[in-house]
């Protein structure tokens, strides 16, 4: 109970034990006067806003006295209010039980509540607590006290979004980026069933972290309930951000475009500093809203382009079938403006704002009509015209130059020349320039308007190249993708020694011609030739070459290896070849992190070449760029790679390998956003689109965050480059068995490459025998196994062998005998190689799993803990992960069941965590089925219904 006191907080006179909220009795009618929201004494007029500031003013200092009076509330300590909703009051208190500082809310109306508003209330509660996501605000209890309804939340610490504004401007970028963040939780609430319905800037708080976090679902509800309170009309929501439908009292039609709607709302007011419509009283603003358009952001704020101010303007569109689809497509619509890309939110023309006028105004409409249709005639007419249209982004593609010379070697010679005028072009940050790994695939292809679809370019950049001893002869074309013409043509006939002269005038004259705007820094690096050496170029574009024929395929290291060969044969010719010397520090690099060479002698080799080339030029971002992939490669130093990153950024704009590098490095360090990490491998893959490599990762992102459907999409886009690529294509079936436990996808193509392309099978033969393992189909198994001969099969980090996975197969049919046989035998060898690598936490694992399997229970935990000390998630979000798991595998093959389930419940705050199809499926798992808890964690992953 609330605790009484006998003496009134107010006036300090004596009073009954029993008297509400510890007031005298005049001092009772006061304060209801005040609570009560709706209370206007008599004369009052509720639509002056003199009366309404002094409303608010009198409602403030009452709420003040209101926290006073509580003191206590159960549990909690009220120690100050922070905010007041539409259905209650937010204190901040203290839990006394916990010793914890929470946010407490409390019905508005106290003991005077009706059981509607306390039903109500439960309700909001109810809705609320059953979302679980990071960026909405959890809850932690929920009671009622003698009338006295109240939950208790987690304390956000940053303050309101329109409180911070007010202190902190934010750019246009920062609201693009805070919006699109938000209604993608938004979408997540819609998902669960559950409405929000008052979206306003006072509903999103910031953490410490300037993280966002929405709360008060106070006006949310089940999108299927029936409850009457629901269904009636009265207006809920804030008048300045609620939607048309919800101002009219349409609650029946309160749909997720409601929300999207608010969200809209709440940009305006990021963008312009003003709500989208606000009158002197909530009657005026309800009118303004139902009966006018909002005014353009960009007339509040120029800065302010057309894309965002059209984003905005679409989602508070008066009828809800012109707004976004859905919250999801609102925040890709913005990630697409912040990614400079073409949004898919059309603004409205003047035919479509004449139709919004006649719609509001019919007895106009007949005298008007066909002067508007003629306005809205003409005005397409000029609209279409490419005197007003708003130029597109610029765009350019590469291609490979033409090699005319007679001797074939030269043909590394002209991929050369294309390498260096796309590197110069890159250094402009106006243009989006895509990567060399992307334009390769179209040589000798001459359809410019397909290219520019599939690279999603505007432009594209020609040419050939004839060397004829020492003279040169270039041919450069810049050609309009979209129309496929010509802009600008020029041949080069000069002296091969004059060759990075020419690079440099090609360079400045494309940008020039997409009126690309080109800082000091930008011309110098243009201008500045890559080496004065022309052996040492040869050199170094054939290893380029190399490079980029690795990256379509990872699995072998020789053309790493001779890559290597080359480059350092590049920097003895010349001494002071700066990017010669980058490169040569990534191709040692990735001989390291891809474990073809794992010694510390490779990482000294990456050393010295990135200490050469900063003695050479410190403030380059290329040197930067090599140092932060050293330092992640090399050592997992996060932090020191992304301060290299931060600096490389500078003066590489537009280097898809940095951005691809910050989504990994966000994806495996300890605390990394994985939706931050995402971001930027899809921004690496706009500059890099046919990067099969980056694809993949990209796609292990979507797989991380469980976002099946986009990552089947980017599956689709690799196939659409290599379409033959069987690892690929099991990888796109995979995608339904962890998704949906669904293996028939997969069988399908087992059978298919069985029956069409046998000799094939043993390049998906893991493949095949994870499909038959998730079938229980021993003998599936045991001929896929068969076909797959000695190789090991894994992750990573833990890679099982053969004989294992025999162990496995019997023991998944009961063939205890086998089992035992198979894993006694293979014990011999895991121990050998955890000998041989004691620092090898997946071998551990691997061992561990085996003695569990034998019976040594606690020699099984005791190497799994082992395995969690040597790689936690403090080092690799990763890696640590998955080690999780391997424990809670082991615990359940030991017979722990409850240590399995907690160390699987863990393992699902992690990126590498099984799923769904995985726990339902594999026979891993299986010593763990039937257990409540395991079945409810499986339960948790499986994918809704729509």
């Amino acid at each position: 109970m609330i605790r009484v006191i006998r003496v009134c907080r107010k006036c300090g006179a004596k009073i009954l034990s029993d008297a509400p909220e510890g007031l005298c009795t005049g001092c009772v009618l006061e304060t209801a006067l005040g609570i009560f929201p709706n209370a206007v004494a008599a004369g009052d007029d509720c639509r002056s806003a003199t009366n309404v500031e002094a409303k608010e003013v009198t409602q403030s200092k009452t709420t003040e006295r209101a926290a006073k009076m509580l003191g206590e509330l159960g549990d909690y300590e009220l120690l100050e209010e922070v905010g007041r909703g539409g259905q209650g009051i937010v204190f901040r208190a203290r839990q006394k039980s916990l010793n914890r500082i929470v946010a407490l809310k409390v019905i508005g109306l106290g003991q005077w509540a009706t059981k509607a508003h306390l039903k109500r209330f439960r309700l909001e509660a109810e809705a609320a607590a059953s979302l679980d996501h990071p960026c909405i605000v959890p809850i932690y209890e929920v009671g009622e006290r003698d009338g006295q309804c109240y939950f208790s939340m987690k304390f956000i610490e940053g303050g309101q979004l329109d409180e911070v504004v007010k202190h902190t401007p934010i750019s246009l970028r920062q609201s693009a980026e805070l919006i699109a963040r938000v209604a993608r939780t938004v979408h997540y609430a819609h998902e669960h069933g559950i409405l929000h319905r008052d979206i306003k800037p006072g509903n999103i708080l910031f953490d410490a972290k300037s993280e966002p976090h929405l709360t008060d679902f106070g006006l949310a509800r089940l999108v299927e309930s029936e409850s009457t309170i629901t269904r009636t009309l009265e207006v809920l929501g804030t008048p300045s951000y609620m939607a048309p439908e919800q101002a009219a009292g349409n609650n029946a039609k309160l749909t997720s475009s409601t929300d999207v709607y608010g969200l809209g709302a709440v940009l305006y007011q990021l963008l312009s500093g003003h709500p989208p419509f606000a009158g002197g009283t909530t009657y005026d603003t309800i009118k303004l809203l139902l009966e006018t358009e909002p005014r353009p952001p960009r007339l509040w704020n120029p800065k302010v382009d057309q894309d965002l101010s059209t984003i905005c303007l679409k989602c508070l569109e008066k009828d809800p079938q012109r707004r976004y689809s859905s919250a999801l497509a609102l925040a890709e619509d913005v990630e697409h403006w912040l990614r400079h890309e073409p949004i898919q939110a059309r603004r409205t023309g003047v035919v479509g704002r004449g139709k919004k006028w006649l719609q509001r105004n019919p007895t106009a409409a007949g005298i008007i009509v066909l002067s508007l249709a003629l306005i809205a005639a003409v005005g397409v007419i000029v609209w279409e015209t490419d005197l007003f249209r708003r130029p597109a982004a610029a765009g350019i593609a590469v291609l490979p130059f033409e090699n005319l010379s007679n001797d074939r070697e030269d043909a590394s010679f002209a991929d050369g020349i294309q390498d260096d005028l796309l590197t110069k072009l890159a250094k402009i940050a106006h243009l989006k320039v895509i990567s060399r790994t992307s334009v390769m695939g179209y040589r000798d292809k001459h359809n410019t308007r397909q290219i520019g679809n599939e690279l999603g370019v505007t432009h594209v950049l020609a040419g050939s190249v004839r060397k004829t001893g020492a003279w040169l002869h270039i041919n450069a074309q810049l050609i309009d993708a979209r129309t496929d013409s010509h802009l600008w043509a020029e041949e080069y006939d000069r002296d091969l020694k004059e060759m990075f002269t020419v690079q440099s005038e090609i360079a400045q004259k494309v940008a020039e011609q997409l009126h690309a705007k080109i800082s000091p820094a930008e011309r110098l690096a243009i201008e500045r030739p890559p080496t004065v050496d022309l052996t040492a170029f040869a050199l170094y574009s054939r290893a380029k070459n190399l490079v980029l024929d690795w990256s379509y395929g990872i699995n072998e290291k020789g053309s790493l290896v001779k890559a290597a060969d080359l480059l350092g044969q590049a920097v003895a010719h010349d001494s002071t070849f700066f990017q010669a010397y980058c490169q040569l520090a990534w191709v040692h690099d990735e001989l390291y992190h891809f474990r073809f060479d794992r010694t510390p002698e490779r990482l000294a080799l990456a050393e010295a070449a990135i200490n050469a080339a900063f003695r050479l030029r410190p403030e380059a971002g290329e040197a930067h760029l090599a140092r932060a992939g050293h330092l992640y490669r090399g050592y997992l130093d996060y932090e020191g790679a992304l301060a290299e990153l931060e600096t490389a950024q500078r003066t590489l704009p537009n280097d898809a390998r940095l951005f691809q590098l910050k989504g990994s490095i966000e994806r495996r360090r300890p605390g990394g956003n994985q939706e931050e990490a995402l971001r930027n491998f899809e921004h690496a893959t706009e500059l890099d689109p046919r990067n099969v490599l980056l694809l993949g990762q990209t796609a292990l992102s979507y797989d991380y965050l469980r976002r099946y459907r986009e990552e089947e999409a980017i599956l689709d886009r690799t196939l659409a480059v290599q379409p033959d690529d069987l690892d690929k294509q099991a990888w796109r079936t995979f995608v339904e068995l962890d998704w949906k436990a669904d293996t028939r996808p997969l069988h399908r193509l087992i059978d298919e490459v069985r029956a069409k392309n046998p000799a094939a099978v043993q390049n998906i033969s893991d493949s095949w025998l994870i499909c038959a393992l998730a079938e229980h189909d021993a003998g599936a198994a045991a001929n896929a196994l068969a076909v797959s001969g000695e190789n090991r099969i894994g992750n990573e980090v833990a890679k099982y062998s053969p004989r294992f996975m025999e162990g496995l197969i019997a023991r998944m049919t009961k063939d205890n005998a086998k089992a035992r046989a198979a894993f006694t035998a293979e014990r011999v060898e895991q121990e050998k190689l955890v000998r041989a690598h004691p620092d090898d936490a997946g071998a551990l694992c691997v061992l561990g799993l085996i003695d569990a399997a034998l019976g040594e229970k606690a020699e099984a935990l005791k190497e799994a803990h082992r395995a969690i000390e040597l790689l936690p998630v403090g080092k690799d979000t990763m890696k640590g992960g998955r080690i999780i798991v391997y424990l809670a595998m082991i615990a359940g093959w030991a017979d722990d069941k409850n240590l399995a389930c907690e160390q699987l419940a863990n393992a699902l705050r992690y990126p590498t965590s099984p799923s769904y199809g995985q726990l339902k499926l594999l026979p891993f798992w299986d010593p763990l089925r039937g257990d409540p808890c395991f079945e409810k964690i499986v339960a948790s992953l499986a994918p809704k219904s729509n």
